[in-house]
């Protein structure tokens, strides 16, 4: 997959569903910058839990209001994609496993929802904190799930530049990559009821 034109009306085949996130050098200003010039129209917020005490600005009402000013639709999807997933059942020795989570009809219903939109012509971006795609569930969880339907995924790298999802699989796995890879976890230990700010 080539990385998409920055002009929205650019006619060179489907336009991936990306991701994106923020971390702690993206503000607010330049969050929006990054949407706008890849012609995003929805951003769904993948974030189990959309707060943040250390980034306010990113906080589900605070991003809500920013992204309107902007013209961009905000959808929470973190009940269904979210990395923090409220079943116990999907924590092994307290790190997700996404393996486990692939297997939930909630997680399946979330994929069904992005899937349509993106048949449907719809500019996606699901957005977590981590600003690294290959440091979040966005890539090593929903991405490699829509890959798997045949959705093309980009993701919106530090950069600020679109990588394909094969690239920022490389990157996580240094080239040694296996569709569904079996030991896919969220890099830290949880519990279901944690506050730590997802990946």
């Amino acid at each position: 997959m080539e990385s998409p034109s920055p002009n929205p009306d650019a006619a060179d085949g489907p336009f991936p569903l990306l991701t994106v996130g923020y971390g702690s050098l993206r503000d607010s200003d330049a969050f929006i910058r990054i949407l706008s010039q890849y012609g995003v129209r929805y951003l769904v917020d993948v974030r189990s839990k959309p707060y943040s005490k250390f980034r306010p600005e990113f906080s589900k009402d605070a991003l809500e209001a920013i992204l309107r000013r902007a013209g961009i639709a905000y959808v929470f999807m973190g009940d269904s994609l979210g990395g923090l997933p409220s079943d116990p059942s999907c924590y092994v020795d307290g790190k997700v496993d996404y393996a486990e989570v692939r297997k939930r009809e909630w997680f399946a219903r979330g994929l069904d929802r992005l899937e349509s939109g993106w048949r449907g012509g719809h500019r996606l971006a699901i957005m977590c904190a981590e600003l690294e795609p290959d440091r979040c569930h966005r890539s090593k969880l929903i991405g490699e799930a829509l890959m798997a339907r045949g959705v093309i995924v980009g993701h919106i790298d530090e950069d600020g530049d679109v990588i394909t999802h094969e690239a920022v699989i490389a990157r996580l796995t240094g080239g040694q990559s296996a569709l569904f890879g079996d030991d896919y976890t969220s890099r830290r230990r949880y519990q279901p009821t944690s506050n730590q700010e997802p990946e």
